[in-house]
């Protein structure tokens, strides 16, 4: 790319690029023709091919890509997204399913053991560290 000027995508732009000859994905805002690396990649053809036409953000976290893997995606840059040219809620939710979800426990004490249990535990640990320093050996 010269000029050092990035370009700029629609979803709708990067959308077209869904064939095995001619494949973008959208991660982390930015934009990456993955094509040249299709049969290359570890996870196969068709994982990406899948995650075309959308953010696939999460679908790239989801996974858990070594930081060499990050690394390798620079030289598959291409460009940004335009943020404004993806819905908003674009993540799947899958439909409620009473027989699936047997558990009543209501979502908000969830969230607060997601917000409580963390701090318990770093508690627990600066507890025991000063507990182990303040012993006499």
């Amino acid at each position: 790319m010269g000029g050092g000027e990035r370009k700029v995508y629609s979803l709708a732009q990067v959308s077209e690029h869904n064939t095995p000859k001619d494949c973008w994905l959208v991660i982390e805002g930015r934009v990456f023709d993955v094509t040249k690396f299709l049969e290359d990649h570890p996870g196969g053809d068709e994982v990406l091919l899948s995650a075309t036409g959308k953010d696939a953000t999460d679908d790239f976290e989801d996974v858990g890509h070594s930081s060499s893997a990050r690394a390798m995606m620079d030289e598959f840059y291409v460009g940004d997204i335009d943020s404004a040219s993806i819905p908003t809620k674009t993540k799947y939710t899958p439909p409620k399913q009473p027989h699936y979800n047997q558990d009543k426990t209501p979502e908000f004490i969830i969230k607060v053991l997601q917000f409580l249990l963390p701090l318990l535990i770093l508690g627990l640990a600066v507890g025991i560290r000063f507990y182990t320093k303040s012993a006499p050996a």
